[in-house]
């Protein structure tokens, strides 16, 4: 009797101490996102919208493209559009990454691309935000006729806004290649068969058809992927981070 008493006493210590153990399932894999910059800028563009993510239980990584970012020491005016593929691709192989939320933003359109072209079954879903959307054998100066009047100089574009003298971090020159590159894509029909979202900016009081990405958010509703409309300029995730957060979390 004494004994029994003692085991049920003992059982009873033990249960109030253990903490409960969660039931895990695949509902709750932690999302894992990994942005691609814009021309000019680097991985820091994005680190106003990470903590808000990651506070959500998301895991992000964003990393910097060759000769641009923090890797501005490297540039060199042979850098093109496949290198940038490559970045990105490597970065997923080597931090051994599956089931990926990968975004681009604006240029990064064309990287991701041809990441989702090169490894289809890491990505989970594809996310463009204000980005070309590009066809096979296109380029970014074949489908934004502006991106050819920049200034250049030693084979860099180098924007009105891009100064010398800023503190970091910066926005840096970038290589005009990149741009000129036709993206070849050998993997379309796997692809293709991503998810994928668009999210087009648009500047309070201005309508979307005139923003200058209208016609890539359009290429996108014609492939039957969802277009949200967010109000904001062309970079909600430096100067609307936890609006974007917010819409990032609702289309996972």
């Amino acid at each position: 009797m004494k004994f029994r008493l003692l085991v049920a006493l003992l059982g009873f210590t033990c249960a109030a101490i253990l903490p409960a153990v969660e039931p895990t399932s695949a509902t709750t894999k932690q999302p894992v996102l990994v942005t691609v910059h814009g021309a000019w800028a680097g991985g820091w563009h994005f680190k106003k919208v990470a903590p808000l993510l990651e506070a959500k239980g998301w895991k992000v990584y964003r990393p910097s493209l060759s000769g641009l970012g923090e890797h501005f020491n490297t540039a060199r005016a042979d850098i093109g559009l496949p290198t940038h593929i490559d970045d990105i691709v490597n970065f997923i192989l080597f931090e051994d990454l599956h089931d990926v939320i990968l975004l681009g933003h604006s240029y990064g359109g064309m990287v991701i691309t041809g990441v989702a072209d090169r490894i289809p079954e890491r990505i989970a879903r594809l996310v463009y935000l204000d980005a070309f959307v590009p066809e096979n054998g296109e380029s970014v100066m074949a489908m934004h006729k502006t991106a050819a009047l920049q200034v250049e100089k030693d084979g860099f574009i180098i924007p009105t806004w891009v100064k010398p003298g800023k503190p970091f971090p910066i926005d840096v020159p970038h290589p005009r290649k990149t741009f000129s590159d036709p993206i070849t894509l050998n993997n379309q029909t796997v692809a293709a068969r991503i998810p994928a979202t668009y999210i087009l900016t648009v500047e309070k009081g201005g309508k979307p058809e005139d923003d200058a990405f209208f016609p890539a958010a359009e290429r996108a509703r014609a492939r039957g992927w969802p277009v949200l409309i967010m109000e904001g300029d062309h970079n909600p995730h430096w100067r609307q981070p936890v609006a974007l957060a917010e819409l990032l979390g609702g289309i996972r």
